[in-house]
């Protein structure tokens, strides 16, 4: 062999090793770099715990477990704990409406009284779509300031207040984050699909997504393998809510008619699950059924509303940041937990953590730029 043919050979070889190489350099190198911003970001917020994981053109391609589940007794965190995930309840809330369309029960663009009976008269006309972008203007069944029901007597007593109550406007005209809304949704779906929402949800969706650590319930339920939950604010004697240094457990509950509004535990492996299967059609069998609930909820003059920020419109049970670069479907649970959708990029971030108010919505999107071409 000559010199030529032996150098020849030699590049071949070479550019062969480094051809396999590459993605694996490139894999390892984008997630060094997500581990280091996660430890970075959690030392700077004073995040105990967190779990993560990455979808990216339909496969899991990272998950992570950082820090404390549990402070008092140091437990870790792992693949199998289990947090609490708030309002991202609501999304699920929006396919099983979106299931019960697909099935024919169920004209997001009808009023609500075509569903339910002895409703106030001001509330008849709105529709289910208005009820699910929280644009209705309906009273709220929970007080805004303390979370709890506006009757202390009970879920009964609360719903027959609610109802004695105004308008807080006309139903279009403003988005207002509001209980009241997921509450009427929740008796539509037991009442069209002729069992509890738990159980609609649990064989509808939980079950096909083979998510067997995600439940229901409150923070005071004994749930194996459970984080608690945790804040650094603190009540004053004023009764209000004062940042502090050091951490104290927080602990909610969720009425079971509320729990269309909230009260799901799981895991970001679990809740990927479950966003792999809304993505092949195994939850919604029509892609028009994804783009209607993924679709933001207009006002009357035309334009979008929503938590304000990035957070800057709301689909049907979906939280939207809409921008011509990147936009995302986004829904945030309790100030602590967040799975953003990216449909353009073909990304979806799971970020879980057990501290209250430490904007996971801002940690998805540092996040999100390690995986964007």
């Amino acid at each position: 062999m000559d010199t030529k043919t032996t150098v020849r050979a030699i590049t071949v070889v070479i550019l062969f090793i480094l051809s396999g190489m590459g993605p694996g350099i490139y894999a390892q190198s984008t997630a060094d770099k997500v581990d280091a911003f996660i430890k970075t970001e959690m030392r700077t917020r004073s995040i105990p715990g967190l779990q993560m994981a990455v979808i990216q053109h339909g496969q899991i391609v990272k998950t992570g477990n950082y820090g404390l589940a549990n402070v008092e007794f140091s437990v870790p965190v792992t693949d199998s704990t289990v947090f609490s995930i708030n309002s991202i309840t609501k999304a699920f809330t929006g396919v099983a409406i979106m299931q019960l369309v697909e099935e024919g029960k169920v004209n997001i663009e009808a009023p609500v009284s075509q569903y339910l009976d002895s409703l106030p008269l001001a509330w008849q006309k709105v529709t289910i779509r208005q009820l699910m972008g929280h644009v209705s203007g309906l009273p709220d069944v929970t007080d805004t300031l303390t979370d709890e029901l506006v009757s202390k007597k009970g879920e009964d007593s609360a719903w027959v207040k609610v109802k004695s109550l105004p308008l807080f406007f006309l139903p279009g005209e403003r988005f207002n984050y509001n209980t009241t809304n997921y509450l009427l949704l929740g008796k539509i779906i037991d009442k069209l699909s002729g069992q509890p929402f738990v159980r609609f949800i649990q064989h509808k969706q939980l079950e096909v997504a083979n998510m067997r650590q995600t439940t229901f319930g409150n923070s005071f339920d004994v749930t194996p393998k459970k984080a608690p939950t945790y804040t650094y604010y603190h009540r004053n004697d004023k009764g209000e809510f004062v940042k502090q240094h050091h951490l104290m457990q927080t602990y909610e509950e969720f009425p079971a008619f509320l729990l269309t509004d909230a009260g799901m535990f799981s895991t970001a492996r679990e809740l990927a699950r479950w966003i792999m299967a809304l993505q092949q059609g195994m939850l919604l069998k029509d892609k028009k059924s994804i783009h209607t609930m993924w679709t933001p909820v207009r006002l009357n003059n035309g334009t979008l509303d929503g938590f304000g920020g990035i957070l800057n419109g709301y689909a049907l049970g979906w939280p939207v940041v809409d921008r011509p670069r990147h936009p995302a479907l986004a829904p945030i649970g309790g100030g602590r937990a967040s799975l953003f959708i990216y449909p353009q990029d073909d990304v979806s971030i799971i970020i879980l953590t057990n501290l209250t108010g430490c904007s996971p919505e801002s940690l998805v999107e540092g996040m999100a730029k390690y995986y964007f071409n």
